[in-house]
């Protein structure tokens, strides 16, 4: 069945309505995700909202990488170029602003510049929101989908301390790699920084 006979409420939209469409699909997705979240915090605390935002995260993530997978068409076992790719077309890739660097073969870092969730609590007044530990759990089982080599670590995540530029990073890798597979601690001032990680007063 044709689109447009499937979606007949999207025929005659321009390109900028349907960007929108896709932008507010992606603002609904995260409001609800939010929303939950409260709920079970409210109801239970915050350790068990965020251990079972986890276990959310490892199954959703998982769903929307083969999603991902399928409709653009990218094959199994496709290495860091895949899994770029894929983190491109993410829900939160429509929403946020995020880059990757330091590509090669088999190594990239993910950058997370600006997100919805820490910039609104930032504007009120609100710490960092911790959620290295539900990151954890989704960016490896993300990664993995696309490919099970990729190995997955964190180089900063809320509640780590992170330049103002950057909410979070992650390094993807496959075997060895020209840092030798090292990832430098954030909160070690004694190692050098790399270049993106410097602040601009830096």
């Amino acid at each position: 069945m044709k689109n447009q006979e499937r979606f007949p409420q999207l025929v005659g939209l321009s390109r900028e309505q349907l960007i929108g469409i896709i932008e507010d699909s992606a603002k609904n997705w995260l409001a609800h995700d939010g929303l939950w979240f409260q709920a079970v915090e409210q109801a239970y605390g915050m350790e068990a909202a965020i251990k079972d935002d986890a276990e959310a995260w490892r199954r959703f993530t998982v769903i929307e990488a083969k999603r991902i997978m399928e409709r653009h068409r990218i094959v199994p076992n496709g290495g860091i170029p895949a899994l770029v790719k894929a983190l491109g077309l993410r829900m939160y890739a429509y929403i946020n602003v995020q880059d990757t660097v330091e590509q090669t073969e088999n190594r990239v870092v993910f950058r997370m510049r600006d997100c919805r969730v820490q910039s609104a609590r930032k504007r009120k007044g609100l710490a960092d929101f911790p959620c290295k530990p539900v990151g954890l759990v989704e960016y490896e089982w993300f990664a993995k989908t696309i490919d099970p080599r990729i190995e997955t670590r964190c180089i900063a995540c809320p509640p780590d301390k992170h330049p103002e530029d950057m909410w979070c990073a992650w390094e993807f890798s496959i075997g060895s790699d020209e840092t030798g597979g090292q990832v430098r601690n954030p909160n070690d001032e004694s190692s050098p920084k790399p270049e993106w990680q410097m602040t601009k007063s830096e």
